[in-house]
C-alpha cells in the first residue's frame, strides 16, 4: 500500500518544496538516524523498450512488517513521466518486439518463478514456470517464442541408499542420513547444494512444460541465445574431475542445439572462458577469459572467437581491468561495457577491431543496464550523497546523462549528510592507497573526533565513491570514518589486487596502518578513540590487526576467518586454499603465519565478534574458536550470534539496524570520547 502512493506523496513534496524554497527561510536540516533506514528505497535494473519509449525499473524497499527487503516492477515514459507502480516482482525483460515483459516474482509451487505480461490496455499476466527449484538468468529466444533459463534438477549420491531391516508397523525410525560424496557440497544462502545440478531449460512464452536441453552431472551457467535462435551458448566445465581443487579457475563456453540438443565444446585451453555474448548477425561471440595461473586474482581479457569456436583473439589490448556486463552496439562494431575502476564506476566501449576506450567520466558510479535499438540507453548512477536512481543517455554522448527518477527525496529533501572527502596516500612499497573520509554533519576541524577505519571484505573487491548509508550514519552520530582500498583491492589493476598472492592477510596491513597515520596527521582524530570493524575480509583483517598493533581502543571483528587450517574442512569456499604454496598437512608454516588464531596472546584489544548462526563461508566455528581463546587470555570480548543470516549480519533490515548499534554500543563502551545522542525522529 505504501508504494502506491509513493508518486503522489513525492509530488506533494516537490510542491511544497518549490513553495518554501522560495516564501520561507530553507527548513531545518536533521542528521540521518536509522529510522531513515526503514523508509529508503531502491532502484535497479532499469530496462527500455526496443522502441524507445517505455522504461521498465525494479524499485525495492524494507517491508517493516516481515522484516525483509522487497520489490515491484515500475514503468515511465522515457522522458520520466508518469511514473507508475506495474506490478510486483523484479528482474524485468521486454520481449523482442516490445509487447510483453518477462519478469520473476513468488509464484507456485513455492518461491521464485518465471511470469510474462502483456503490455497492452488488459495486462494480462501468466506464470509461466511451476518448479520445485526456482529458474535463474532468463532469456527470450529472438522471435519470443521461448524463454530459456537455468534450473537446478534434484539428484541422489551414488553411494546413498543402503536397505534396513523390515520396519516394525507403526514404528518411528529417523530419517536417512546425509551422504556427501563432493569436494563442494555447500553453498553459503544455499545449504547443501551437492545433489543436484544446474541445467539449461526453455519453456515456451506462453507458458507450458519446461524441456530440459543439457545432460550429464555439470553445472551450466551464462546463457545467451544466437541470434538465430538455433542455439543457447553457456558456460560450464563437463569434465569427470571438474569438482578436483586443481581446477577450480577451469571453465568453457559450449553451445547446444535447441532442437536435439546437441553440445558442441567452442573453447578448449587450461584457465576460465565464459560469459558467451553472440554479435547481432550470429557471427561471432564475445566473452572474457584468461590461461590457468597460480595467482590470486587476475584481471580477464575480452576475446572474440568465430561461430564455431575458430580464430579467438584478445580485443582488450593490454586494458587491465575487468569488464561486466557486455553489450553489443547494435551495428556490430564493439561492445559496451561497465567497469569499476579506481574508486568508481564508468562506461567503456571495446571496438571490434581492438581496443578500449573509456565513455564516461566523474566521481560516480555509473552502470548501464540496457539500450533502445535507436541507441538512448539507461542505466543507474549514484555518487556520496545519492544513494542512486535511473538516468538516460545517448550512447554518443553518455556524459549528458538525465536523471529520470527521485526516489529517495521524500527521506532525504531534509537530512543533512556527512561531507565526503576522497584521499590518496602513500604506503609501504611504493603503493598508492585511495580512501574516502565520511565526516559528522557541521564538521569543525578544530574538534577532536574519535574514528572508526573500516575494512572491506573479498579481500578482492573495491570500496567505492557511491552512497554508504552505514557510513553515514556513523557520521551522523559524530565518528569520522575512514574507509580504503588496500592492497588486494580490485580496479586498479592486477598487480595491485595481486600484491596479496600468500601473503594475505599481512601485506595489507601496513596500508591500513598509513591510512590511520594520514588521518591522525589531520589533526581532528583523537589517538585515545581510534575503532576498527569489517566483515567477512575485513573480520579477517580486523582479527590479525588486533594480533599485531594495540593503537586501537576497540574492535569489531565481524565474520571472521581466523584458522585457515580448520576453516578449510568447515568453509563452503575451498578454493581459498589456492592462495596457500601447499597443504597445512605438508608444511603449516604459512597457513600458521596467516592465521589470526596464533596471534591471539598479542591481543589487548577489547575485540567483539559479529557473526550469522547459518555462515558457510566464515563459520560460527571460526568465531568461536577466536572468542574462547580471547576468554582464555583475559581480553575483554563479546560474541553476537544474529539469527536467521547467512554469511554477513545485514540481510535482515533489523540485522543491519542492530550491526549499526552493537558497533556503536561496543565503541562507547571502551572509548573515553562523549556517548553520541542518538538521532531518531
Amino acid at each position: 500500500m505504501r508504494r502506491s502512493c509513493t508518486v503522489a506523496r513525492l509530488a506533494i513534496a516537490l510542491v511544497v518544496l518549490a513553495i518554501f524554497s522560495v516564501a520561507t527561510p530553507a527548513a531545518a536540516q536533521e542528521r540521518l538516524s536509522l529510522t531513515h533506514y526503514l523508509d529508503m528505497e531502491s532502484v535497479s535494473d532499469p530496462r527500455i523498450s526496443p522502441d524507445g519509449e517505455r522504461i521498465v525499473y525494479t524499485r525495492g524497499w524494507v517491508d517493516k512488517q516481515a522484516d525483509r527487503r522487497e520489490s515491484s516492477l515500475w514503468i515511465m515514459n522515457a522522458d520520466g513521466s508518469r511514473s507508475r507502480h506495474l506490478i510486483d516482482g523484479s528482474g524485468a525483460r521486454w520481449s523482442p518486439d516490445g509487447t510483453r515483459i518477462l519478469f520473476s516474482a513468488r509464484g507456485e509451487p513455492s518461491g521464485s518463478q518465471l511470469f510474462v505480461r502483456w503490455m497492452d490496455d488488459e495486462g494480462a499476466v501468466s506464470q509461466i514456470t511451476r518448479l520445485e527449484n526456482g529458474p535463474s538468468g532468463p532469456r527470450w529466444s529472438p522471435d519470443g517464442e521461448w524463454i530459456a533459463f537455468t534450473s537446478r534438477v534434484a539428484d541422489r549420491a551414488d553411494f546413498a541408499g543402503v536397505q534396513l531391516p523390515r520396519r516394525p508397523e507403526g514404528a518411528q525410525w529417523v530419517r536417512e542420513p546425509k551422504v556427501v560424496e563432493r569436494a563442494g557440497y555447500r553453498r553459503d544462502r544455499q545449504g547443501y547444494v551437492d545433489t543436484g545440478w544446474t541445467h539449461v531449460f526453455v519453456v515456451p512464452a506462453e507458458g507450458g512444460t519446461a524441456r530440459r536441453l543439457t545432460d550429464g552431472d555439470w553445472n551450466h551457467s551464462g546463457i545467451q541465445w544466437s541470434p538465430d535462435g538455433s542455439e543457447i551458448y553457456f558456460t560450464s566445465y563437463r569434465e569427470d574431475d571438474w569438482d578436483r581443487p586443481e581446477h577450480w579457475q577451469e571453465s568453457e563456453i559450449y553451445a547446444v542445439s535447441v532442437a536435439s540438443g546437441d553440445i558442441r565444446r567452442l573453447t578448449d585451453r587450461r584457465g576460465p572462458d565464459g560469459g558467451p555474448v553472440p554479435s547481432p548477425d550470429g557471427s561471432l561471440i564475445a566473452y572474457t577469459g584468461i590461461d590457468a595461473h597460480r595467482d590470486t586474482y587476475r584481471n580477464q581479457k575480452i576475446h572474440l572467437m568465430n561461430r564455431d569456436g575458430s580464430g579467438s583473439r584478445v580485443i582488450s589490448g593490454d586494458y587491465d581491468r575487468q569488464a561486466g556486463g557486455m553489450m553489443w552496439a547494435s551495428d556490430g562494431s564493439g561492445l559496451y561495457f561497465n567497469v569499476r575502476r579506481d574508486g568508481y564506476a564508468q562506461l567503456h566501449f571495446v571496438s571490434v577491431g581492438g581496443g578500449v576506450t573509456q565513455l564516461t567520466s566523474g566521481e560516480h558510479l555509473f552502470g548501464l543496464s540496457s539500450f533502445s535499438d535507436a541507441g538512448v540507453g539507461v542505466g543507474v548512477i549514484s555518487d556520496v550523497h545519492q544513494p542512486g536512481d535511473v538516468y538516460r543517455f545517448d550512447l554518443d554522448s553518455p556524459n549528458e546523462a538525465r536523471r529520470l527518477t527521485d526516489v529517495n527525496a521524500d527521506v532525504l529533501a531534509y537530512v543533512e549528510l556527512g561531507e565526503v572527502e576522497e584521499i590518496w596516500y602513500d604506503s609501504e612499497d611504493g603503493f598508492r592507497i585511495q580512501g574516502w573520509i565520511v565526516k559528522p554533519p557541521d564538521f569543525d576541524p578544530s574538534r577532536i573526533y574519535p574514528m572508526m577505519l573500516v575494512i572491506h571484505g573479498g579481500p578482492h573487491s573495491m570500496y567505492n565513491g557511491g552512497f554508504n548509508f552505514a557510513f553515514q550514519e556513523h557520521a551522523a552520530n559524530d565518528y569520522v570514518v575512514l574507509y580504503t582500498n588496500p592492497r588486494g583491492s580490485t580496479g586498479y589493476g592486477t598487480e595491485f589486487a595481486n600484491a596479496i598472492n600468500h601473503d594475505y592477510p599481512g601485506a595489507d596491513f601496513p596500508d591500513l596502518m598509513a591510512g590511520v597515520d594520514e588521518m591522525l596527521g589531520r589533526g581532528y582524530v583523537d589517538e585515545e578513540n581510534l575503532f576498527v570493524y569489517g566483515c567477512s575480509g575485513g573480520g579477517i583483517l580486523t582479527s590479525y590487526i588486533v594480533g599485531n598493533t594495540d593503537r586501537f581502543t576497540a574492535a569489531s571483528a565481524n565474520c571472521p576467518i581466523v584458522n585457515w587450517m580448520s576453516a578449510m574442512g568447515t568453509s563452503d569456499a575451498i578454493s581459498y586454499t589456492r592462495t596457500f604454496e601447499k597443504p597445512f598437512w605438508e608444511d603449516p608454516a604459512e597457513w600458521i603465519d596467516r592465521s589470526s588464531i596464533f596471534y591471539v596472546g598479542n591481543v589487548t584489544t577489547p575485540t567483539m565478534l559479529l557473526t550469522g548462526e547459518m555462515d558457510l563461508r566464515t563459520p560460527m566455528g571460526q568465531t568461536e574458536e577466536f572468542y574462547q581463546a580471547l576468554q582464555y587470555e583475559g581480553v575483554p570480548t563479546v560474541m553476537i550470534r544474529f539469527q536467521e543470516e547467512w554469511h554477513g549480519t545485514s540481510s535482515r533490515p533489523s540485522n543491519f539496524l542492530r550491526t549499526q548499534l552493537y558497533l556503536r554500543k561496543w565503541f562507547e563502551k571502551w572509548g573515553t570520547h562523549k556517548t553520541p545522542v542518538t538521532q531518531d525522529r
